[in-house]
C-alpha cells in the first residue's frame, strides 16, 4: 500500500458532476476531479499512518502531486506535509516555500501556513527567514508569514507576531488583510488585552477588515 496507490484511489473516485462545483467555489482557478473533502479525507487515514512510520519525507512524491493538473492532488501533497510535519528539517524550508509560491491560492497556502509554523516552532532560527516572507512582494508568502503562529496559543512569540503584522499594515489586499484579523482574532483568546491594545495603537494603518476580524471575541466590540 503505497502512495502511488492513494493517487490512483484518487483517480478512481473522481466525479464530474462534483468537479463543476468545486471548480466555481475555487473561482475557476483551477481544474478539479471532482473529489469531495470526506473521501480524501477516508484516503488520507488509509493511507498516510504507514507513511508515517517511515519517518522520512517523500518529496518526489509531494513534487508529482503539486505538478497534476487537478487541485486534489495538491490537497493530498499539502495534508501529507501536516501529516509528516514533526519530520521536517530546516532543509525544508526553501522546498516548503516554492510551494507556497507555486499555484497559490487560499485553499493550499492555509494548511502549509501550519507546516510552516510546526517547522518554524522547532527550529526558531528559521524565524528570521519567516520575517523576510513578511515583506515578500508574494502575497502568499506574507499571508504564511502572518498566520504561521495560528493556534499557539501562549506558545506564541508576541514579538515576532508584533514585528510580521506591523510589515503588513497599510495594506489593500484582501487575503493579507484578512489573515492579519485572523492571527490577532486567534491570538485575543489567549491575550484580548494585547490584541486590544495592538488595535488602539495601530487602527489608523489597519483596514476595516482587520479590525472587524480581530475583535470577534474582544469585550466591547
Amino acid at each position: 500500500m503505497s502512495l502511488t496507490d492513494l493517487l490512483e484511489e484518487l483517480e478512481a473516485a473522481k466525479d464530474p458532476k462534483k468537479a463543476g462545483s468545486m471548480e466555481a467555489y475555487m473561482r475557476h482557478q483551477f481544474s478539479f476531479l471532482g473529489v469531495a473533502a470526506p473521501e480524501r479525507n477516508k484516503l488520507y487515514k488509509k493511507y498516510f499512518p504507514e507513511a508515517k512510520k517511515t519517518k522520512i519525507i517523500d518529496w518526489d512524491f509531494v513534487d508529482t502531486c503539486w505538478e497534476k493538473e487537478s487541485r486534489e492532488f495538491q490537497y493530498v501533497a499539502a495534508n501529507y506535509l501536516k501529516a509528516m510535519q514533526s519530520y521536517l528539517t530546516e532543509n525544508d524550508l526553501p522546498k516548503l516555500e516554492r510551494l507556497v509560491v507555486t499555484k497559490s491560492w487560499w485553499d493550499t497556502v492555509d494548511i502549509l501556513d501550519r507546516v510552516v509554523g510546526s517547522l518554524v516552532y522547532d527550529k526558531p532560527e528559521l524565524e528570521k527567514i519567516i520575517l523576510q516572507w513578511s515583506l515578500s512582494d508574494n502575497i502568499w508568502l506574507r499571508r504564511v508569514a502572518i498566520d504561521h503562529q495560528l493556534l499557539r496559543k501562549e506558545k506564541t512569540n508576541v514579538q515576532l507576531l508584533e514585528k510580521i503584522l506591523l510589515h503588513n499594515l497599510n495594506q489593500t489586499e484582501f487575503f493579507i488583510n484578512k489573515a492579519i484579523g485572523w492571527a490577532l482574532r486567534d491570538y485575543s483568546k489567549t491575550n484580548p488585552a494585547w490584541v486590544a491594545c495592538f488595535i488602539e495603537k495601530n487602527k489608523e494603518r489597519m483596514a476595516e477588515l482587520s479590525i472587524k476580524e480581530a475583535s470577534k471575541y474582544l469585550p466591547h466590540h
